[in-house]
């Protein structure tokens, strides 16, 4: 496939998303040093999980500002993947990142919501805010992924491929460890609701996987 030319303009508004969503990697690293260095040896170290799984746990800044970095991230990826993958310009300027974005954005809250709305329905709070803490650092960790492949592909690589399928390799992967963790952790608990968890497993987790696929091939 032919590398997509990217314009001035394009390349403008790309580098404001980006620069953007370092301020919150660098919030997060300055105000909270000792939490980023156990953070970000994640996938090959749980103890960041250990550390922190039981204090502050969901509603804390480290925690929103790397929700905020990886969103912001993730969504310009499926933007710049579809383009490559496609081979589409025509909306090679911003219109549909922010539609993106909000979807993306929507669907954690909204998941975030449901779960904790069925930890309280099943007496499971406490439980169901560890998963969430944990399968969500992960998914932040993988922002980083997103992020270093978004830089290649605007700047260095443009058009190529071969980055795309690195870049949702290796993001699944961390994701992947996240729930052998989980899973690992956790037995007792989702053994006792295997079904909801099959449900919850099939709606809330592979489901965002295949739209996002879907979006990519259209």
């Amino acid at each position: 496939m032919d590398p997509i030319l990217r314009t001035a303009g394009t390349a403008d508004w790309i580098t404001i998303i980006l620069i953007s969503s370092v301020v919150f990697l660098v919030l997060a690293k300055s105000l909270f040093y000792s939490r980023f260095l156990n953070f970000i040896i994640l996938p090959f170290n749980n103890k960041y999980i250990f550390m922190y799984n039981k204090k502050e746990k969901l509603m804390n800044w480290f925690h929103i500002f790397f929700t905020i970095f990886q969103v912001i991230n993730f969504s310009l990826f499926v933007f710049i993947a579809r383009q490559i993958l496609k081979g589409d310009t025509n909306d090679a300027y911003p219109f549909m990142y922010p539609i993106i974005l909000a979807s993306i954005l929507g669907f954690i809250l909204v998941k975030i919501i449901l779960q904790l709305g069925n930890g309280f329905i099943f007496g499971s709070g406490k439980t169901i805010s560890e998963l969430i803490f944990k399968k969500l650092s992960y998914l932040n960790y993988s922002g980083i992924i997103l992020f270093l492949a978004n830089v290649i592909l605007a700047y260095v690589a443009q058009g190529s491929e071969v980055v795309v399928y690195i870049a949702i390799l290796l993001a699944l992967l961390i994701n992947v460890i996240g729930w052998v963790t989980v899973l690992r952790n956790h037995q007792k608990f989702i053994t006792s609701y295997f079904f909801y968890f099959i449900l919850y497993l099939c709606a809330l987790e592979i489901s965002p996987f295949v739209i996002i696929g879907s979006y990519l091939k259209q």
